[in-house]
C-alpha cells in the first residue's frame, strides 16, 4: 500500500508565494523581534511530527510542505496567539486547485462544529440579558416548535444548559449539508426531519441529564431558542451580538454564503483530493455548523474568552458567565467548549469537520496562548494534529507532546481474522490486512488509511492520530467488532462482513 500521496506540482510551486507574499503577520510581541519571530515560525513550519511514534524509530521532524503533500491538503491557514494577542497569521498552499488561487489569511473556511462554541457565547449573552434561562424546561422558552415529549422527558425536562453541554439526550450527531442548488430546509424542517431536510428528526431518546452525547441536533434547538428570544434571524443576531463586537468582519452565519463573499471562500476537497460538488456544502443548521470565517477572526474569540475569564473584558460575557462556560458538566465539555483543568490554567477547544473542511480552535486561560488552524480537506485533521505538535514544542505548551509507544511484530495470520468491513458511529469503516501490516480506514478521519501498530494480536495503536483500537470476539471466538479509543472517548464498531 502506498503511503505517500502528492499534491499537483503547481500547488507546491506556489508554496513560497502563498506562505510569504500572500500571508500576513500581526505585529510581533515585545518578547520577539521580527527576525526572532520569523525564526519561530520557521521552526514551527519545519518541526512537524506525528503525535505518536513507534519507540525505537528514528526521531524525524517533517516540514509543513511535505505533510500537506502527504495528506493531500491543498490549503491550510494558521493564527497563533501568544501573550494574549495574535502573534502571527499565515496561510499556505491554495484555496482552489483548479484556478491555483493562493490561500491567504483572508481566505474563508467553514468553521464546521467550531460554530457551536461561537453560538454558545451568543446564547449565554441572551441568558445574561435575561432573555433566556440556562435552567428550567426549554419548551417554556420555545414558541413555534416544542421538543416532543415522551417517556424519557417524563421525569426531567430538557434545559438550555443540557443542550449547550450535549447532555440533553438529543439525537442527530451531525449534519451532511446540502450541495449547491439543493433546496435548503427551514430550521423547523430540520428539527422535524421533514423534506427537504436530509437528517433525522431531532428527538430525545435517552434521559435528559443522564449521559454526555454529542448532538448537533441539540444546537439546532438552541438556534431556534436564540432567534425567538432575540426577535432576529440567527445570523443577524450573531452578527450584532458576537461577530461585530469582536471585530470579526470576515465572518458570517448567513446560509448560503452571500455571492459577494464567494470569491474569498476556499474550495472544499474530499479525502481523495476531489472537489466537493459545487465547491462546498451549505449548512442551514447554522448554530451547529454554519459559520464561515478565518483563523484570525476565530483567534479573536479565543482572546476574548481569555480576557473575560481574567475579568479584563466583557464584550460578550461577564467573568462569571465565562467561568460557567469553561466549567465541565457531563463529559469533557463545558457550555460550547471542550475544557480541561490543567492546574495553572484551563484549556478550551473545539474541532470542526464539515464536507471538505477540517478545523481546530485551541486556547489556554491565564497564559494568553492559543491557536486556530483551518484546512480545506477531509484529510486535514491528521495534519492539524502534527501542526499542534510542532507549535507545542516551540511555544512550551503542556499538551500535544510526542508520545512513544512500543510495537510488537505483526502477525499475518491474526491480521486476516481482523480484516473486514465495520460500522463505526453509523458510518462504514474498514480494516485492511497486507501481510504483517494492518490498516484502518474511515471517512470519519479522512480517506487516507492509517497503519495500525500491534501491541498484542488484538490491540493496536496509530501514529497518524493518537487513537487505539481494541478488537473484540464473540462467544464463538470470531471477531465481532472493535472499540476505537480517542482521548477519554470510546466508540464501538460492529463487524458487518
Amino acid at each position: 500500500m502506498k503511503n505517500h500521496l502528492l499534491l499537483p506540482c503547481a500547488t507546491l510551486l506556489l508554496w513560497n508565494l502563498c506562505a510569504q507574499a500572500q500571508s500576513t503577520s500581526a505585529p510581533a510581541s515585545a518578547e520577539a523581534t521580527p527576525s526572532a519571530l520569523q525564526a519561530r515560525i520557521t521552526r514551527v513550519e519545519q518541526g512537524l511530527s506525528t503525535r505518536v511514534v513507534v519507540k525505537g524509530s528514528p526521531d524525524q521532524k517533517m516540514t509543513l510542505k511535505e505533510r500537506m503533500a502527504f495528506y493531500q491538503v491543498p490549503g491550510i491557514s494558521i493564527a497563533l496567539i501568544n501573550h494574549g494577542r495574535i502573534e502571527w497569521a499565515r496561510a499556505y498552499g491554495v484555496a482552489d486547485i483548479a484556478s491555483q488561487r493562493p490561500a491567504t489569511t483572508t481566505t474563508l473556511f467553514q468553521a464546521a462544529s467550531i460554530s457551536k462554541a461561537v453560538s454558545a457565547m451568543g446564547a449565554l449573552h441572551l441568558v445574561e440579558q435575561g432573555k433566556l434561562s440556562l435552567d428550567g424546561d426549554a419548551n417554556r422558552q420555545l414558541v413555534s416548535w416544542k421538543i416532543p415529549q415522551n417517556e424519557f422527558t417524563r421525569d426531567k425536562a430538557v434545559s438550555l444548559r443540557m443542550l449547550l453541554n450535549h447532555s440533553a439526550g438529543i439525537t442527530v450527531h451531525g449534519f451532511k449539508g446540502y450541495a449547491q442548488g439543493q433546496e435548503l430546509p427551514t430550521l423547523l424542517q430540520v428539527l422535524n426531519g421533514a423534506a427537504p431536510a436530509n437528517s433525522e428528526p431531532v428527538r430525545v431518546d435517552i434521559a435528559p441529564g443522564s449521559t454526555w452525547r454529542y448532538s448537533g441536533g441539540g444546537y439546532s434547538i438552541v438556534q431556534l431558542m436564540m432567534s425567538e428570544a432575540s426577535g432576529q434571524s440567527f445570523d443577524q443576531y450573531m452578527k450584532a451580538a458576537v461577530l461585530d463586537p469582536l471585530g470579526m468582519v470576515q465572518s458570517t452565519f448567513v446560509a448560503p454564503l452571500p455571492s459577494a463573499w464567494r470569491d474569498l471562500a476556499a474550495t472544499a476537497y474530499d479525502g481523495h483530493g476531489k472537489t466537493v460538488a459545487g465547491q462546498w456544502h451549505n449548512y442551514p443548521e447554522s448554530a451547529a455548523a454554519g459559520l464561515w470565517t478565518t483563523p484570525s477572526d476565530l483567534a479573536r474569540v479565543v482572546i476574548e474568552v481569555q480576557q473575560a475569564e481574567a475579568g479584563k473584558s466583557g464584550k460578550i460575557l461577564s467573568r462569571g458567565m465565562t467561568s460557567t462556560m469553561l466549567t465541565r458538566g457531563l463529559g469533557e465539555y463545558g457550555l460550547g467548549f471542550f475544557v480541561e483543568d490543567l492546574g495553572d490554567r484551563t484549556s478550551f477547544s473545539h474541532s470542526g469537520g464539515s464536507e471538505g473542511f477540517r478545523t481546530q480552535l485551541y486556547g489556554y486561560t491565564r497564559s494568553g496562548q492559543g491557536v486556530v488552524v483551518m484546512t480545506n480537506s477531509d484529510n486535514g485533521a491528521a495534519l492539524i494534529d502534527e501542526v499542534l505538535t510542532s507549535i507545542a514544542a516551540e511555544y512550551g505548551w503542556s499538551e500535544f507532546h510526542v508520545i512513544k509507544k512500543t510495537a510488537i511484530a505483526g502477525d499475518a495470520d491474526a491480521n486476516k481474522q481482523l480484516a473486514g468491513d465495520y460500522q463505526l458511529v453509523n458510518l462504514p469503516a474498514h480494516i485492511v490486512a497486507e501481510g504483517k501490516r494492518l490498516y484502518f480506514q474511515s471517512e470519519l478521519f479522512g480517506a487516507k488509511p492509517m497503519e495500525l501498530f500491534p501491541e498484542s494480536k488484538t490491540a493496536f495503536f496509530m501514529t497518524a492520530q493518537d487513537m487505539s483500537i481494541r478488537f473484540e470476539r464473540s462467544d464463538d471466538g470470531a471477531i465481532a467488532g472493535f472499540k476505537l479509543v480517542r482521548g477519554a472517548n470510546t466508540y464501538p464498531a460492529t463487524k458487518t462482513r
